[in-house]
């Protein structure tokens, strides 16, 4: 069996065949998807909490990579991971996700006011040094 990978002819339109059980050891190629944290903020008027969660809950069935939502009847924060090509990528898929799923989850009209992207790395190096989210921060949907 023959894996093929990108290497120095892919810059010319070919491709590099590496055999299987061979590991490739050219440079990774520029425009591979990335993992991006992204915490996005969202606050407006007060909802009941209870279709609030429902609709959170809905959300994260839409969007499989979600997760955390901390909530409150005034706001929430939504934590999950995307996969983009850079950060500019990961932060427009990020500013559209409310407004695309809004209607579909039951979501409430409210305002993006924050938003924060972070490569793999940086996410890493912040949670060993115990700067990114608490490690008993449970996946799902949360009151804050």
């Amino acid at each position: 069996m023959r894996r093929v990978r990108p290497g120095p002819a892919a810059s010319r339109g070919g491709l590099k065949s590496v055999a299987a059980g061979e590991s490739y050891s050219g440079p990774p190629p520029k425009d591979l998807p990335r993992l991006w944290h992204v915490t996005l903020s969202l606050s407006g008027a007060s909802v009941p909490l209870p279709e609030l969660r429902r609709a959170l809950e809905r959300l994260a069935q839409d969007h499989p990579f979600l997760l955390t939502s901390r909530y409150a009847p005034d706001h929430t924060e939504i934590r999950y991971w995307e996969e983009a090509r850079d950060l500019h990528d990961a932060a427009a898929v990020a500013l559209r996700l409310w407004g695309e799923h809004r209607v579909s989850a039951g979501l409430p009209s409210w305002e993006i006011v924050g938003l924060e992207v972070i490569d793999r790395e940086t996410y890493h190096q912040r949670v060993a040094e115990g700067y990114g989210p608490a490690p008993a921060t449970p996946v799902g949907v949360h009151p804050f």
